[in-house]
């Protein structure tokens, strides 16, 4: 497949009502934002998935209502947008726009997707990790996170990066800890994504 033609992959929350139609997701909360080594991962998955990644902000993200003790939703829509795309900026992304609480918006880059969770309301009750080539199957049970790049990082990176992640999700749903999944196609090699889930393993995120 060219360059071209080739899919699209996307920085995205991991948020369970983030859906891409056009696009193929990485899953990061906050799509990297105030995450550690957020840098690191991202030349990670440059590595992976080609240098022209794109990025998007979406509606309601509880992650930066928090992180910036924000209290109104169309204050924490606005500064998220500006804050992913001034991430964007300073990791050489491509930001492609802003996911909202409507039909399937078009975005740059041939990214296209919208939130279709209720609002203000979170149906998740697993984390799915993808660890072959982003996510491959929209489930709005799933908080997602990209495991995609573990092979590449050492141990404290990889802890580091995911486990607020993992916490933060169980915390939007009251929850101690949430049933992992895992999603192991892709357009990596199979052993690729059997090494990051050994990794995973490995190191206890799973």
């Amino acid at each position: 497949m060219s360059e071209k033609n080739q899919e699209i992959f996307v920085i995205a929350d991991g948020d369970e009502g983030v859906q891409l139609n056009s696009g193929r997701r990485l899953a990061a909360l906050g799509a990297g934002f105030h995450l550690p080594h957020f840098d690191q991962v991202s030349s990670y998955l440059k590595k992976l998935f080609g240098k022209k990644l794109a990025v998007v902000s979406n509606a309601e993200n509880a992650w930066f209502k928090q992180e910036l003790n924000l209290d109104d939703w169309e204050q924490v829509d606005a500064i998220s947008m500006q804050h992913v795309e001034a991430l964007a900026d300073k990791h050489n992304l491509l930001y492609a726009g802003f996911l909202p609480f409507a039909d399937p918006k078009a975005l740059n880059y041939g990214v296209k997707g919208h939130m279709v969770r209720p609002k203000k309301i979170h149906l998740a009750n697993k984390i799915c990790f993808s660890l072959g080539g982003g996510e491959q199957t929209f489930n709005l049970g799933h908080f997602v996170i990209s495991a995609d790049w573990v092979h590449l990082a050492s141990d404290k990176v990889i802890k580091e990066f995911i486990q607020p992640q993992i916490d933060f999700y169980a915390s939007l749903v009251g929850k101690d800890k949430l049933e992992v999944v895992y999603e192991t196609k892709g357009i990596l090699p199979e052993e690729i994504a059997q090494k990051n889930l050994k990794i995973l393993k490995r190191v206890g995120l799973i």
